[in-house]
């Protein structure tokens, strides 16, 4: 079912996207790699703004945004949700109700514990930021298109703080939008600034939104459920797996974040040859041993490092770095302990998930990198 559902999206995508939608009823779709991770239904109109959102990581969620309007800027926003198995039609409950008030901005948040209350200076124009969600950059560019200016600071809500997000024009029809730490998202548009197509592939997390003019979110919502139901989830973006190897008398441990496949090209697509990798997703990945090693002609001693990569289709070169503790799109290189390189091979199989692994030798141990059908091997030997 979720495979015949998918097409039936996709193929509504690529009928949506052979003439620029510009009405105030539409939808978006994103997918990461060949998997629908949310689809977003709204109506725009003046003075008012309602979106239904079916997202699908780390668990399946319904939500309805009602966004309002005084002079043109912010008034209220109300989020609530809704259970799965009941759907769109079923009891709903609030979780958030953001509302202005004169210069300031009241944030009631339902939680465990009950209703908590914060209060924060207001700033014109803000909108809010919703994790995987992209209706408020939808109503972001629309405002942007109209400015004079070549590029915008729009400030978003993070449910903490507030946080800018840099809008650059680069014509008629396009612009990009900058997130403050994952990167730079390149926007097709309407010229009244509506997104045709979202591609954060140069971010990191390389989604895709498209526009399409109709959804049916109820069916959606239903399909996704059944789709739970049968044990195909989309789960977390990327897992974060904590590995522990023993082998002659040494102890291994590496923990990282495991992006999926998803149908993607991965090296020399997702991931560029000859470009620094942070070898995983989030968190630096880190690699603790017991003993001291040799890994290639590098002599590491016992203790924790930080693992990146930089791949190359002949091999490339492992970096162990002494800081750790970090995430892994912070990386110094003058607290590289040393570089050594790295074996490459192909497999039959597909691995689905990047996956370590450190394995035993004849002479010592093997770091291999796995994901798709490409192996990195780094030989050491155990001192």
């Amino acid at each position: 079912m979720k495979k015949i559902f998918l097409a039936l999206l996709v193929a509504t995508v690529v009928a949506s996207c052979k003439s620029p939608n510009t009405s105030n009823e539409a939808g978006f779709i994103t997918l990461l790699g060949n998997d629908t991770l949310a689809v977003e239904s709204f109506t725009k109109s003046e003075g008012y703004f309602t979106a239904k959102v079916v997202l699908r990581s780390p668990s399946l969620s319904l939500r309805k945004y009602y966004l309002t309007y005084s002079n043109d800027d912010f008034h209220k926003l109300e989020v609530t949700q809704f259970d799965p198995t009941q759907g769109f039609n079923g009891p709903e409950t609030l979780v958030q109700r953001m509302t202005r008030q004169q210069d300031s901005l009241r944030v009631e948040s339902e939680g465990r514990d009950g209703t908590t209350v914060r209060t924060v200076a207001f700033e014109k124009d803000m909108l809010p930021f919703i994790d995987m969600v992209h209706w408020p950059y939808d109503l972001a560019f629309n405002k942007a298109v109209q400015s004079p200016n070549d590029s915008i600071n729009q400030r978003l809500w993070t449910g903490r703080s507030f946080s800018t997000f840099i809008i650059a024009k680069e014509g008629s029809d396009s612009l990009t939008i900058r997130h403050p730490s994952r990167g730079v998202m390149g926007v097709d548009i309407h010229e009244n600034g509506d997104i045709q197509l979202l591609d954060a592939g140069l971010t990191t997390r390389k989604l895709k939104v498209h526009r399409v003019n109709t959804v049916d979110i109820n069916k959606v919502a239903a399909s996704f459920t059944e789709a739970d139901r049968n044990g195909k989830t989309f789960g977390e973006l990327s897992g974060a797996p904590e590995e522990h190897f023993e082998f002659k008398g040494a102890e291994f441990d590496v923990s990282y974040g495991s992006p999926q496949k998803r149908g993607r090209e991965i090296f020399g697509g997702i991931v560029p040859w000859g470009q620094l990798w942070r070898t995983g997703a989030n968190r630096a990945t880190h690699f603790k041993t017991s003993k001291n090693l040799k890994i290639g002609d590098l002599n590491v001693p016992a203790g924790e490092y930080t693992f990146f990569t930089i791949p190359e289709p002949d091999g490339g070169t492992l970096i162990i770095n002494k800081q750790t503790g970090q995430n892994g799109q912070s990386y110094n290189q003058d607290r590289d302990l040393g570089r050594v390189p790295m074996q490459i091979s192909q497999q039959k199989e597909v691995t689905e998930p990047f996956t370590i692994k450190i394995e035993e030798s004849e002479n010592g141990g093997v770091i291999k990198l796995i994901w798709d059908q490409t192996v990195f091997s780094i030989d050491f030997i155990i001192l």
